[in-house]
Protein backbone atom coordinates (compact mmCIF):
# COMPACT_ATOMS: atom_id res chain seq x y z
CA UNK A 1 0.00 0.00 0.00
CA UNK A 2 1.03 3.17 -0.84
CA UNK A 3 1.56 6.07 1.96
CA UNK A 4 -1.38 7.91 0.41
CA UNK A 5 -3.56 4.56 0.37
CA UNK A 6 -2.19 4.34 4.30
CA UNK A 7 -3.34 7.50 5.28
CA UNK A 8 -6.89 7.33 3.79
CA UNK A 9 -7.29 3.94 5.95
CA UNK A 10 -5.94 5.30 8.80
CA UNK A 11 -8.75 8.25 8.38
CA UNK A 12 -11.50 5.46 8.00
CA UNK A 13 -10.06 3.82 11.44
CA UNK A 14 -10.45 7.00 13.09
CA UNK A 15 -13.92 8.18 12.25
CA UNK A 16 -14.81 4.37 12.80
CA UNK A 17 -13.09 4.70 16.27
CA UNK A 18 -15.05 8.04 17.05
CA UNK A 19 -18.44 6.28 16.18
CA UNK A 20 -17.29 3.19 18.34
CA UNK A 21 -17.06 5.95 21.71
CA UNK A 22 -20.16 7.08 20.44
CA UNK A 23 -21.80 3.85 20.35
CA UNK A 24 -20.44 2.55 23.59
CA UNK A 25 -22.19 5.36 25.47
CA UNK A 26 -25.63 3.79 25.34
CA UNK A 27 -26.27 0.08 26.20
CA UNK A 28 -28.68 0.29 23.19
CA UNK A 29 -26.04 0.93 20.42
CA UNK A 30 -23.15 -0.58 22.43
CA UNK A 31 -23.00 -3.86 20.08
CA UNK A 32 -23.25 -1.20 16.74
CA UNK A 33 -20.34 0.25 18.62
CA UNK A 34 -18.36 -2.09 19.52
CA UNK A 35 -18.60 -3.34 16.17
CA UNK A 36 -16.87 -0.43 14.70
CA UNK A 37 -14.22 -0.61 16.90
CA UNK A 38 -13.26 -3.96 15.60
CA UNK A 39 -13.48 -3.12 12.18
CA UNK A 40 -11.89 0.01 12.72
CA UNK A 41 -8.87 -1.89 14.50
CA UNK A 42 -8.90 -4.16 11.31
CA UNK A 43 -8.62 -1.61 9.08
CA UNK A 44 -5.88 0.17 10.77
CA UNK A 45 -3.52 -3.35 11.69
CA UNK A 46 -3.65 -4.54 8.25
CA UNK A 47 -2.64 -0.92 6.34
CA UNK A 48 0.07 -0.73 8.92
CA UNK A 49 1.21 -4.03 7.91
CA UNK A 50 0.66 -3.99 4.26
CA UNK A 51 2.35 -0.23 4.26
CA UNK A 52 5.57 1.04 3.42
CA UNK A 53 7.07 1.27 6.94
CA UNK A 54 7.16 -2.24 7.46
CA UNK A 55 9.99 -4.49 6.21
CA UNK A 56 8.93 -6.75 3.88
CA UNK A 57 11.43 -9.15 5.31
CA UNK A 58 10.01 -9.26 8.88
CA UNK A 59 6.19 -9.51 7.70
CA UNK A 60 6.33 -13.46 8.65
CA UNK A 61 7.53 -12.67 12.04
CA UNK A 62 4.74 -10.21 12.46
CA UNK A 63 2.12 -12.37 11.63
CA UNK A 64 3.99 -15.23 13.68
CA UNK A 65 3.12 -12.54 16.88
CA UNK A 66 -0.34 -11.75 15.50
CA UNK A 67 -1.36 -15.44 15.49
CA UNK A 68 0.21 -16.05 19.04
CA UNK A 69 -1.63 -13.08 20.01
CA UNK A 70 -5.11 -13.57 18.69
CA UNK A 71 -5.24 -16.94 19.80
CA UNK A 72 -4.32 -15.98 23.57
CA UNK A 73 -7.07 -13.19 23.27
CA UNK A 74 -9.39 -16.23 22.06
CA UNK A 75 -8.82 -18.00 25.24
CA UNK A 76 -9.33 -15.44 27.06
CA UNK A 77 -12.74 -14.56 25.84
CA UNK A 78 -13.79 -17.99 26.00
CA UNK A 79 -12.99 -18.90 29.79
CA UNK A 80 -12.57 -15.09 31.81
CA UNK A 81 -15.86 -14.92 33.62
CA UNK A 82 -17.25 -11.47 34.06
CA UNK A 83 -17.00 -11.24 37.23
CA UNK A 84 -13.34 -11.59 36.52
CA UNK A 85 -13.41 -8.89 33.92
CA UNK A 86 -12.19 -6.12 36.08
CA UNK A 87 -8.78 -7.93 37.05
CA UNK A 88 -8.41 -8.46 32.63
CA UNK A 89 -8.68 -5.04 31.78
CA UNK A 90 -6.29 -4.11 34.32
CA UNK A 91 -3.94 -6.95 32.88
CA UNK A 92 -4.37 -5.37 29.43
CA UNK A 93 -3.72 -2.15 30.46
CA UNK A 94 0.05 -3.26 31.38
CA UNK A 95 0.34 -4.71 28.54
CA UNK A 96 0.57 -1.57 26.68
CA UNK A 97 2.60 0.24 28.87
CA UNK A 98 4.46 -2.33 28.40
CA UNK A 99 4.57 -1.91 24.22
CA UNK A 100 5.15 1.48 25.49
CA UNK A 101 8.42 1.13 27.44
CA UNK A 102 9.71 -1.53 24.76
CA UNK A 103 9.19 0.64 21.64
CA UNK A 104 10.47 4.13 23.63
CA UNK A 105 13.93 1.68 24.07
CA UNK A 106 14.38 0.53 20.58
CA UNK A 107 13.27 3.89 18.91
CA UNK A 108 16.01 5.33 20.86
CA UNK A 109 18.48 2.58 19.50
CA UNK A 110 17.44 2.75 16.54
CA UNK A 111 17.65 6.18 15.69
CA UNK A 112 20.02 7.97 18.47
CA UNK A 113 22.66 8.23 15.27
CA UNK A 114 20.52 9.32 12.56
CA UNK A 115 18.38 11.85 13.91
CA UNK A 116 20.51 15.47 14.54
CA UNK A 117 19.70 19.14 16.13
CA UNK A 118 16.24 19.98 17.34
CA UNK A 119 14.32 16.91 15.54
CA UNK A 120 16.84 14.75 17.93
CA UNK A 121 15.94 16.59 21.18
CA UNK A 122 12.44 16.86 20.33
CA UNK A 123 12.52 12.50 19.78
CA UNK A 124 14.13 11.93 22.90
CA UNK A 125 11.82 14.26 24.94
CA UNK A 126 9.36 12.00 23.19
CA UNK A 127 11.18 8.56 24.16
CA UNK A 128 11.58 9.49 27.56
CA UNK A 129 8.13 10.60 28.46
CA UNK A 130 6.72 7.63 26.48
CA UNK A 131 8.83 5.58 28.71
CA UNK A 132 7.72 7.24 31.71
CA UNK A 133 4.04 6.64 31.39
CA UNK A 134 4.12 3.90 29.52
CA UNK A 135 6.41 2.34 33.36
CA UNK A 136 4.12 3.63 35.60
CA UNK A 137 0.73 2.21 33.70
CA UNK A 138 2.91 -1.38 33.72
CA UNK A 139 3.58 -1.74 37.05
CA UNK A 140 0.70 -0.02 38.28
CA UNK A 141 -1.83 -2.09 36.11
CA UNK A 142 0.00 -5.42 37.64
CA UNK A 143 -0.71 -4.02 41.22
CA UNK A 144 -4.46 -3.28 40.51
CA UNK A 145 -4.60 -7.10 38.52
CA UNK A 146 -3.34 -8.39 41.94
CA UNK A 147 -6.12 -6.33 43.73
CA UNK A 148 -8.74 -7.04 41.75
CA UNK A 149 -8.03 -10.75 41.60
CA UNK A 150 -6.85 -10.73 45.14
CA UNK A 151 -3.76 -12.01 45.32
CA UNK A 152 -3.28 -8.50 46.59
CA UNK A 153 -5.30 -7.33 49.75
CA UNK A 154 -7.12 -4.63 49.09
CA UNK A 155 -6.21 -2.51 52.04
CA UNK A 156 -3.77 0.58 51.16
CA UNK A 157 -0.31 0.43 51.84
CA UNK A 158 0.80 3.73 53.47
CA UNK A 159 4.42 4.86 53.90
CA UNK A 160 5.82 6.75 56.10
CA UNK A 161 6.38 10.34 54.07
CA UNK A 162 5.23 8.82 51.14
CA UNK A 163 4.13 12.27 49.33
CA UNK A 164 7.44 13.40 49.96
CA UNK A 165 8.78 10.22 48.66
CA UNK A 166 6.61 10.35 45.58
CA UNK A 167 7.51 13.66 45.56
CA UNK A 168 11.67 13.44 45.64
CA UNK A 169 11.24 10.38 42.47
CA UNK A 170 9.55 12.59 40.39
CA UNK A 171 12.69 15.49 40.50
CA UNK A 172 15.36 12.87 40.24
CA UNK A 173 13.29 12.07 37.00
CA UNK A 174 13.19 15.46 36.06
CA UNK A 175 17.16 15.47 36.92
CA UNK A 176 17.48 12.34 34.56
CA UNK A 177 15.50 14.00 31.97
CA UNK A 178 17.64 16.94 31.44
CA UNK A 179 21.18 14.63 32.04
CA UNK A 180 18.97 11.99 29.35
CA UNK A 181 18.50 15.40 27.20
CA UNK A 182 22.55 16.26 26.80
CA UNK A 183 24.03 12.80 26.58
CA UNK A 184 26.86 12.67 24.05
CA UNK A 185 25.81 9.39 22.85
CA UNK A 186 23.39 6.48 22.98
CA UNK A 187 25.81 4.72 25.61
CA UNK A 188 25.75 7.78 27.60
CA UNK A 189 21.93 7.92 27.20
CA UNK A 190 20.99 4.83 28.14
CA UNK A 191 21.97 4.85 32.03
CA UNK A 192 19.58 7.95 32.97
CA UNK A 193 17.05 6.27 30.82
CA UNK A 194 17.13 2.92 32.86
CA UNK A 195 17.35 4.98 35.70
CA UNK A 196 14.25 6.64 35.33
CA UNK A 197 12.19 3.55 34.29
CA UNK A 198 13.17 2.15 37.12
CA UNK A 199 12.22 4.78 39.40
CA UNK A 200 8.73 5.20 37.26
CA UNK A 201 8.07 1.44 37.58
CA UNK A 202 8.29 1.93 41.75
CA UNK A 203 6.16 4.54 41.67
CA UNK A 204 3.38 2.92 39.87
CA UNK A 205 3.84 0.18 42.68
CA UNK A 206 3.65 3.24 44.88
CA UNK A 207 0.66 4.97 43.65
CA UNK A 208 -1.64 1.88 43.62
CA UNK A 209 -0.82 0.22 46.67
CA UNK A 210 -1.87 3.07 48.60
CA UNK A 211 -4.59 3.18 46.99
CA UNK A 212 -7.53 1.43 49.03
CA UNK A 213 -9.98 -1.49 48.00
CA UNK A 214 -13.21 1.19 47.48
CA UNK A 215 -11.22 3.39 45.03
CA UNK A 216 -10.39 0.42 42.67
CA UNK A 217 -12.99 1.05 40.05
CA UNK A 218 -11.83 4.49 40.02
CA UNK A 219 -8.10 3.35 39.39
CA UNK A 220 -9.19 1.05 36.60
CA UNK A 221 -10.50 4.10 34.91
CA UNK A 222 -7.34 5.89 35.75
CA UNK A 223 -5.08 3.31 34.57
CA UNK A 224 -7.32 2.77 31.31
CA UNK A 225 -6.61 6.96 30.95
CA UNK A 226 -3.07 6.29 30.94
CA UNK A 227 -2.73 3.33 29.06
CA UNK A 228 -3.84 5.30 26.27
CA UNK A 229 -1.42 8.32 27.36
CA UNK A 230 1.16 6.04 26.57
CA UNK A 231 -0.25 4.75 23.28
CA UNK A 232 -0.60 8.63 22.11
CA UNK A 233 3.17 8.86 23.41
CA UNK A 234 4.22 5.43 21.41
CA UNK A 235 2.70 7.48 18.38
CA UNK A 236 4.89 10.29 18.53
CA UNK A 237 8.01 8.24 18.90
CA UNK A 238 7.04 6.30 15.79
CA UNK A 239 5.60 8.93 14.08
CA UNK A 240 2.12 7.37 13.43
CA UNK A 241 -0.76 10.04 13.26
CA UNK A 242 -3.51 6.99 14.14
CA UNK A 243 -1.95 6.05 17.23
CA UNK A 244 -1.75 9.48 18.33
CA UNK A 245 -5.26 9.79 18.21
CA UNK A 246 -6.20 6.98 19.22
CA UNK A 247 -3.98 7.42 22.28
CA UNK A 248 -5.71 10.82 22.77
CA UNK A 249 -9.07 9.49 22.13
CA UNK A 250 -8.66 6.62 24.84
CA UNK A 251 -6.51 8.76 27.37
CA UNK A 252 -9.17 11.80 27.15
CA UNK A 253 -12.53 9.35 27.66
CA UNK A 254 -10.89 8.04 30.46
CA UNK A 255 -9.83 10.81 31.98
CA UNK A 256 -13.47 12.11 32.20
CA UNK A 257 -14.75 8.53 33.00
CA UNK A 258 -12.53 9.36 35.88
CA UNK A 259 -13.70 12.27 36.78
CA UNK A 260 -17.21 11.13 36.54
CA UNK A 261 -16.86 8.30 38.96
CA UNK A 262 -15.14 10.61 41.65
CA UNK A 263 -18.10 12.93 41.30
CA UNK A 264 -20.18 9.70 42.46
CA UNK A 265 -18.08 9.23 45.46
CA UNK A 266 -17.65 12.49 46.40
CA UNK A 267 -14.03 12.67 46.39
CA UNK A 268 -11.47 14.33 43.36
CA UNK A 269 -8.84 12.52 41.61
CA UNK A 270 -5.63 13.61 43.81
CA UNK A 271 -7.53 12.48 46.98
CA UNK A 272 -7.86 9.36 45.06
CA UNK A 273 -4.10 9.45 44.06
CA UNK A 274 -3.14 9.64 47.76
CA UNK A 275 -5.09 6.93 48.45
CA UNK A 276 -6.04 5.31 51.78
CA UNK A 277 -9.93 5.13 51.18
CA UNK A 278 -11.47 1.67 51.61
CA UNK A 279 -9.50 -1.35 53.60
CA UNK A 280 -10.68 -4.04 51.42
CA UNK A 281 -10.71 -6.08 53.84
CA UNK A 282 -14.06 -7.18 54.48
CA UNK A 283 -14.24 -7.10 57.89
CA UNK A 284 -16.51 -5.52 60.09
CA UNK A 285 -16.00 -1.65 61.01
CA UNK A 286 -14.69 -0.76 63.96
CA UNK A 287 -16.95 2.21 65.17
CA UNK A 288 -15.27 5.28 65.53
CA UNK A 289 -17.35 7.55 68.17
CA UNK A 290 -20.88 7.62 69.20
CA UNK A 291 -22.30 8.55 65.44
CA UNK A 292 -20.51 5.33 64.20
CA UNK A 293 -22.75 3.25 66.29
CA UNK A 294 -25.83 0.99 65.23
CA UNK A 295 -29.04 2.42 65.91
CA UNK A 296 -31.68 -0.75 66.29
CA UNK A 297 -31.43 -4.34 65.71
CA UNK A 298 -31.05 -6.61 62.53
CA UNK A 299 -34.49 -8.28 61.35
CA UNK A 300 -33.46 -11.17 59.22
CA UNK A 301 -35.95 -12.70 55.96
CA UNK A 302 -36.43 -16.28 55.12
CA UNK A 303 -36.74 -16.43 50.99
CA UNK A 304 -39.92 -17.35 51.17
CA UNK A 305 -41.21 -14.13 53.05
CA UNK A 306 -38.59 -12.21 50.61
CA UNK A 307 -40.94 -13.89 47.78
CA UNK A 308 -44.25 -12.71 49.73
CA UNK A 309 -43.23 -8.97 49.87
CA UNK A 310 -42.31 -9.10 46.50
CA UNK A 311 -46.01 -10.56 45.53
CA UNK A 312 -47.43 -8.18 47.43
CA UNK A 313 -45.78 -5.03 45.67
CA UNK A 314 -46.13 -2.67 43.01
CA UNK A 315 -43.01 -1.82 42.62
CA UNK A 316 -40.16 -3.25 43.27
CA UNK A 317 -36.51 -1.36 42.58
CA UNK A 318 -33.27 -3.65 42.14
CA UNK A 319 -29.96 -2.59 43.37
CA UNK A 320 -27.23 -5.30 42.10
CA UNK A 321 -23.68 -4.65 43.40
CA UNK A 322 -20.22 -7.13 43.31
CA UNK A 323 -21.75 -9.23 45.50
CA UNK A 324 -24.42 -10.69 42.59
CA UNK A 325 -21.52 -10.76 40.17
CA UNK A 326 -19.27 -12.99 42.13
CA UNK A 327 -22.57 -15.47 42.66
CA UNK A 328 -23.30 -15.20 38.96
CA UNK A 329 -26.85 -13.87 40.20
CA UNK A 330 -27.47 -12.21 37.25
CA UNK A 331 -29.83 -14.97 35.35
CA UNK A 332 -32.17 -15.50 38.09
CA UNK A 333 -32.22 -11.98 38.73
CA UNK A 334 -33.54 -11.61 35.29
CA UNK A 335 -36.09 -14.70 35.66
CA UNK A 336 -37.63 -12.94 39.30
CA UNK A 337 -37.67 -9.62 37.19
CA UNK A 338 -39.13 -11.60 34.34
CA UNK A 339 -41.97 -13.51 36.58
CA UNK A 340 -43.07 -10.33 38.43
CA UNK A 341 -43.65 -7.63 35.10
CA UNK A 342 -45.84 -10.67 33.61
CA UNK A 343 -47.89 -10.54 37.06
CA UNK A 344 -47.88 -6.70 36.54
CA UNK A 345 -45.07 -5.41 39.15
CA UNK A 346 -43.29 -2.37 38.11
CA UNK A 347 -39.70 -3.96 37.98
CA UNK A 348 -36.84 -1.54 37.47
CA UNK A 349 -33.23 -1.58 38.46
CA UNK A 350 -30.60 1.04 40.25
CA UNK A 351 -27.04 1.96 39.19
CA UNK A 352 -24.64 3.20 41.38
CA UNK A 353 -21.65 4.61 38.89
CA UNK A 354 -18.66 2.82 41.00
CA UNK A 355 -21.18 -0.46 41.45
CA UNK A 356 -18.65 -3.29 40.99
CA UNK A 357 -15.25 -3.70 40.37
CA UNK A 358 -15.28 -1.64 37.24
CA UNK A 359 -17.31 1.11 35.23
CA UNK A 360 -20.06 -0.44 33.90
CA UNK A 361 -19.93 -3.77 35.45
CA UNK A 362 -23.29 -3.98 36.64
CA UNK A 363 -24.60 -2.86 33.60
CA UNK A 364 -23.11 -5.59 31.42
CA UNK A 365 -24.09 -8.19 33.43
CA UNK A 366 -27.59 -7.33 33.28
CA UNK A 367 -27.10 -6.85 29.73
CA UNK A 368 -25.08 -10.35 29.75
CA UNK A 369 -28.76 -11.89 31.11
CA UNK A 370 -30.90 -10.35 28.85
CA UNK A 371 -32.70 -7.75 31.38
CA UNK A 372 -33.93 -4.92 29.06
CA UNK A 373 -32.00 -1.81 28.45
CA UNK A 374 -35.14 0.74 29.25
CA UNK A 375 -35.53 -0.48 32.86
CA UNK A 376 -32.02 -0.44 34.04
CA UNK A 377 -31.51 3.41 35.17
CA UNK A 378 -28.32 5.45 36.58
CA UNK A 379 -28.57 6.80 40.60
CA UNK A 380 -29.80 10.31 39.21
CA UNK A 381 -32.64 8.78 37.27
CA UNK A 382 -34.22 6.71 40.11
CA UNK A 383 -33.26 8.15 43.80
CA UNK A 384 -36.75 10.09 43.72
CA UNK A 385 -38.48 7.04 42.93
CA UNK A 386 -37.83 5.24 46.14
CA UNK A 387 -39.94 7.01 48.30
CA UNK A 388 -43.27 5.40 46.15
CA UNK A 389 -41.57 2.33 46.03
CA UNK A 390 -42.50 -0.66 48.25
CA UNK A 391 -39.93 -2.91 48.18
CA UNK A 392 -36.11 -2.27 47.25
CA UNK A 393 -34.27 -5.00 47.08
CA UNK A 394 -30.41 -4.79 47.29
CA UNK A 395 -28.42 -8.13 45.77
CA UNK A 396 -24.08 -7.96 47.51
CA UNK A 397 -24.06 -3.69 47.91
CA UNK A 398 -22.70 -2.03 50.51
CA UNK A 399 -21.09 1.24 50.35
CA UNK A 400 -23.37 2.76 47.67
CA UNK A 401 -26.59 2.46 49.91
CA UNK A 402 -25.27 3.52 52.60
CA UNK A 403 -27.23 5.90 54.55
CA UNK A 404 -24.08 7.01 56.73
CA UNK A 405 -23.29 9.03 53.69
CA UNK A 406 -26.08 11.50 54.21
CA UNK A 407 -26.71 11.36 58.17
CA UNK A 408 -23.37 10.57 59.85
CA UNK A 409 -20.73 14.40 58.70
CA UNK A 410 -18.07 12.14 60.58
CA UNK A 411 -18.30 9.16 58.35
CA UNK A 412 -15.11 8.38 56.03
CA UNK A 413 -17.75 8.10 52.85
CA UNK A 414 -19.62 11.38 53.79
CA UNK A 415 -20.98 13.56 51.11
CA UNK A 416 -21.41 10.16 48.33
CA UNK A 417 -23.94 9.67 46.11
CA UNK A 418 -25.91 7.16 47.22
CA UNK A 419 -28.40 5.32 46.16
CA UNK A 420 -31.46 6.06 49.09
CA UNK A 421 -33.29 2.42 49.27
CA UNK A 422 -34.48 3.52 52.87
CA UNK A 423 -36.73 5.60 51.62
CA UNK A 424 -38.75 2.63 50.17
CA UNK A 425 -41.63 1.27 52.12
CA UNK A 426 -39.68 -1.87 52.79
CA UNK A 427 -35.38 -2.93 52.07
CA UNK A 428 -34.22 -5.77 51.53
CA UNK A 429 -30.73 -6.25 51.75
CA UNK A 430 -28.92 -9.77 50.38
CA UNK A 431 -25.47 -10.14 52.17
CA UNK A 432 -23.65 -13.03 53.18
CA UNK A 433 -22.91 -11.24 56.25
CA UNK A 434 -22.89 -8.29 58.26
CA UNK A 435 -18.94 -7.69 57.27
CA UNK A 436 -18.19 -4.25 56.01
CA UNK A 437 -17.94 -3.10 52.44
CA UNK A 438 -14.92 -1.99 50.57
CA UNK A 439 -14.72 1.54 52.40
CA UNK A 440 -14.22 -0.62 55.60
CA UNK A 441 -17.26 1.57 57.08
CA UNK A 442 -20.52 -0.24 59.18
CA UNK A 443 -23.57 0.50 57.47
CA UNK A 444 -26.76 1.71 59.73
CA UNK A 445 -29.28 1.13 56.72
CA UNK A 446 -29.01 -3.10 58.08
CA UNK A 447 -30.76 -1.71 61.52
CA UNK A 448 -33.13 0.86 60.42
CA UNK A 449 -36.74 -0.35 60.85
CA UNK A 450 -38.39 -0.93 57.49
CA UNK A 451 -35.11 -2.96 56.33
CA UNK A 452 -34.78 -6.97 56.58
CA UNK A 453 -31.64 -8.98 56.06
CA UNK A 454 -31.91 -12.13 53.59
CA UNK A 455 -28.35 -14.15 54.88
CA UNK A 456 -26.58 -16.63 52.38
CA UNK A 457 -25.44 -17.15 48.93
CA UNK A 458 -27.27 -14.84 46.38
CA UNK A 459 -27.24 -17.24 44.00
CA UNK A 460 -28.53 -19.56 46.39
CA UNK A 461 -31.09 -17.41 47.79
CA UNK A 462 -32.59 -15.71 44.98
CA UNK A 463 -33.20 -19.71 43.26
CA UNK A 464 -35.54 -20.25 46.22
CA UNK A 465 -37.07 -16.64 45.96
CA UNK A 466 -37.76 -17.73 42.53
CA UNK A 467 -38.92 -20.91 43.46
CA UNK A 468 -41.15 -19.64 46.08
CA UNK A 469 -42.47 -16.90 43.48
CA UNK A 470 -43.93 -19.27 40.76
CA UNK A 471 -44.95 -21.44 43.66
Amino acid sequence: MSSSLVTVAYIGAIILFILSLGGLSNPETSRRGNLYGIIGMAIAVLATILGPRVVQAGLPWIIGAMVVGAAIGFYAARVVKMTQMPELVALMHSLVGLAAVLVGFASYIDTSTVLSGAEKIIHEVEVYVGILIGAVTFSGSLIAFGKLSGKIGGKPLMLPARHWLNLGILLVVIWYGREFIHAADTQAGMLPLLVMTVLALLFGIHMVMAIGGADMPVVVSMLNSYSGWAAAATGFMLSNDLLIVVGALVGSSGAILSYIMCNAMNRNFISVIAGGFGSGSGAPAAASGASAEPAGEVVPVSAQETAELLKEAKSVIIVPGYGMAVAQAQHTVFEITRHLREQGVKVRFGIHPVAGRMPGHMNVLLAEAKVPYDIVLEMEEINEDFGDTDVAMVIGANDIVNPAAQEDPASPIAGMPVLEVWHAKTSIVMKRSMASGYAGVDNPLFYKENNRMLFGDAKKMLDEVLVALKS
